[in-house]
């Protein structure tokens, strides 16, 4: 039985918590066995979605990247964002 994908988005202001909240998501859903964080100086246990040296140098994500795990039927998806314009609401002239 193939399951059925479901895939989401993190979007928000930054420092909310995208990539903690990807983090977590990842750990209940038995993807990794330990949780990371973001700024791991003292750990050393870096958040998975902030895989490239110069995210883990500056604490920030600098891409957008995605993982997954199984949740019964689904293949969870979820999407760890980065903010940029393409995400941002802007206004416009009236």
């Amino acid at each position: 039985m193939s399951k059925s994908r479901r895939t989401f988005a993190i979007i928000s202001h930054p420092d909310a918590g995208k990539t903690t909240l990807t983090e977590k998501l990842l750990l209940f859903g038995g993807a990794i066995p330990d949780g990371g964080t973001v700024k791991a100086r003292k750990s050393g246990r870096y958040a998975t979605s902030d895989w490239m040296e110069v995210e883990r140098e500056r604490g920030i994500s600098v891409a957008s990247s995605v993982m997954q795990f199984s949740h019964g039927d689904w293949r969870v998806q979820p999407v760890d964002t980065l903010v940029t314009r393409t995400f941002r609401k802007t206004p416009t002239a009236c």
